[in-house]
């Protein structure tokens, strides 16, 4: 059985049009991001290494080897797989497969008219994270039903027949017109409380089946510039427009295993739409400095997104419950109260990455280098994130609104905790071609122990450069260990599915100096 007690923000939050829960901390700040196809090769631990364009999301000084200018274009292939265990049944082979462009820029460096001196600028965009996936698990389930948050909701708001009607559009009202919940009444024809249909008591079961399809990915415009001393200290800052764009359609049904006709409950189907849109700005500051020719030390501090997102929301449920009211459907459509955009702001996490690397056979002619090894350890304070109201259209904050934020982020605080994630990489070359390796590994956010998560990437690549034109191919492979809620509950333990995702990444970079 998985489940685990968590704490939990209250029912009272489903009174309002919010779709984002603690789970986006980790969407938008758990992840391994892309680069180019030689950043991936080694890792991505270029921290201390420099050289690349894709050190503008990493340690901006990298950019300080730069003595020419360069462009790339980093088309990839992207092909998921997954692997769900949800209260003991097992579902594999969930495929989803995508096309992506990753880092793809201009870097401009030059000698600055002092001696020893040298400076570059780069304009990029660079994929961070993708969204393509598909999510899909089942079970049996005698514990709980996702009819139940519907319940507390009611409950907590010491809701009339009136407010479980009309107030919640994207929650209770739509299990209350499908009579997936219905009200108890006393003896007087007064309102006593509220009841689920689902039986899940008395050593009843019921089939859940969850199905999820996310798309999009966050995207980062970057404006890099770095200075160069001698080749012994070089120093980077880039400002970056973080891109997010969001999709997620979910169905998750509850289905009576035993089919029978008298227990006045068949089947009940919630669907959800939603979509996410949002832009931010970041800063990212860096130094690597060079004690002795070969060594290469790297310090980056980078910044927390601040994010500004319009979300979008639908939602539906179809219930038969036989003799009891047959078939309903209610979409959150029909409320003519239903707001189905909100805005937001959101603080991510801020990061702290220290670097190292060394180079063989340290020269300034890079033909002549025979390869290096590099790593990077970084930090991340997932606990730190904050989810922020926007003021209306006049200028005012709703009190209401506020609470809700506090609460999630007081959640936040307790769910999460900061993480450390390693990268190492190295490279044997025979110029003009380069064979690479690289590895690494990104921590749980969790605090919780039972909820078991880690990301960890393998990569090898090939590289080829000559005459000022260089081609990098290479394949990486990202095993994903992560938990999923269909639904949360305040009054007992939450059941979860662990999930296992592979996803194989065939990406190409192309370039030439100039």
């Amino acid at each position: 059985m998985r489940k685990v007690l968590l704490l939990t923000i209250g029912a009272f939050i489903y009174n309002y049009s919010f779709s984002q829960l603690v789970d986006d901390v980790t969407k938008n700040a758990w992840f391994v991001p892309y680069g180019t196809a030689r950043s991936v090769s080694v890792g991505g631990a270029i921290g201390a290494l420099g050289g690349d364009i894709t050190s503008t999301s990493v340690n901006p000084a990298g950019l300080g080897f730069y003595k020419t200018s360069e462009f790339v274009i980093s088309p990839s292939f992207l092909m998921n797989n997954n692997k769900a265990d949800y209260r003991g049944s097992v579902l594999d082979n969930i495929k989803k497969s995508t096309f992506q462009l990753g880092t793809t820029g201009v870097v401009f460096g030059g000698k600055m008219n002092r001696p020893g001196r040298s400076s570059a600028f780069s304009i990029s965009i660079n994929q961070l994270a993708s969204y393509n996936n598909k999510v899909s698990y089942s079970g049996l389930n005698d514990y709980s039903s996702y009819s139940e948050q519907y319940l507390e909701q009611l409950v907590a708001d010491n809701a009339n027949i009136q407010s479980a009607s009309n107030d919640y559009p994207f929650g209770s009202s739509l299990a209350f017109f499908t009579y997936l919940i219905d009200s108890i009444s006393g003896p007087s024809g007064s309102l006593e409380g509220y009841r689920s249909l689902v039986p899940v008591d008395n050593g009843n079961s019921v089939q859940q089946q969850y199905d999820e399809t996310t798309g999009g990915g966050i995207y980062e415009i970057s404006f890099g510039f770095a200075s160069n001393n001698n080749d012994k200290l070089m120093l980077g800052a880039s400002l970056n427009v973080p891109l997010s764009f969001y999709t997620q359609d979910i169905t998750y049904t509850e289905t009576d295993p035993t089919n029978n006709t008298n227990n006045d409950f068949a089947y009940s189907t919630f669907t959800q739409n939603h979509s996410l849109n949002g832009i931010g700005v970041n800063a990212r500051f860096g130094l690597i400095y060079r004690p002795e020719q070969s060594l290469r030390l790297g310090l980056a501090i980078h910044t927390p997104s601040f994010m500004s997102y319009t979300d979008k929301l639908k939602a539906a449920i179809t219930t038969d419950t036989e003799g009891y009211a047959g078939v309903q459907t209610s979409k959150s459509s029909d409320f003519s109260n239903a707001v189905d955009q909100t805005r937001y702001n959101e603080i991510t996490p801020y990061k702290i990455v220290a670097s190292a690397a060394y180079v063989f056979k340290e020269v300034e002619n890079v033909k002549l280098q025979k390869g290096f090894i590099t790593a990077d350890v970084e930090y991340v304070n997932h606990r730190g994130s904050r989810f922020l109201q926007q003021a209306d259209d006049n200028g005012y904050y709703n009190d209401a609104t506020d609470d809700y934020y506090r609460s999630l982020n007081d959640v936040i605080k307790s769910y999460y905790k900061g993480a450390l994630n390693f990268r190492l990489g190295g490279e044997i070359k025979f110029s003009p071609y380069a064979i690479r390796l690289g590895a690494a590994y990104y921590g749980s956010p969790y605090d919780d122990k039972q909820l078991k998560a880690n990301r960890i990437m393998a990569a090898g690549g090939l590289g080829y450069r000559n005459h000022g034109f260089f081609i990098d191919l290479t394949i990486a492979e990202t095993f994903n260990k992560d938990v999923n809620f269909p639904y949360r509950l305040s009054d007992k333990a939450n059941t979860f599915a662990e999930l296992k995702n592979q996803r194989l990444n065939v990406l190409l970079t192309a370039g030439f100096k100039f």
